[in-house]
């Protein structure tokens, strides 16, 4: 398999890249390059090999979820620098 010049400016329209001349003349080169490769994993024999999670085997220490101390709404709204009594006033963003 192989990328030609029509296939790399789909690509770069799809990432909104742009590029001149000689850099698409580079980047059909390294695409291929980079696509040939892949080629070549395909022909290692993976069959009694299990697929990874993660790339260590550190595994996550969870916590359990434990209901603390919360703010009650007035100290939630106490350092706002703009309140509605019950609401944060924000300045409008959207026309």
């Amino acid at each position: 398999m192989s990328i030609d010049k029509q296939t790399l400016e789909k690509i770069a329209h799809l990432a909104r890249l742009e590029f001149d001349e000689k850099s698409e003349e580079k980047m059909l080169k390294d695409m291929n390059n980079m696509l040939s490769f892949v080629e070549k994993l395909k022909e290692l024999d993976t069959d009694h090999v299990e697929p990874l999670q993660s790339m260590t085997f550190e595994m996550n220490q969870f916590r359990e979820d434990k209901v603390q101390d919360q703010l009650d709404h007035q100290d939630g709204l106490k350092n706002a620098p703009n309140n509605d009594k019950d609401f944060f006033r924000v300045p409008k963003v959207i026309e």
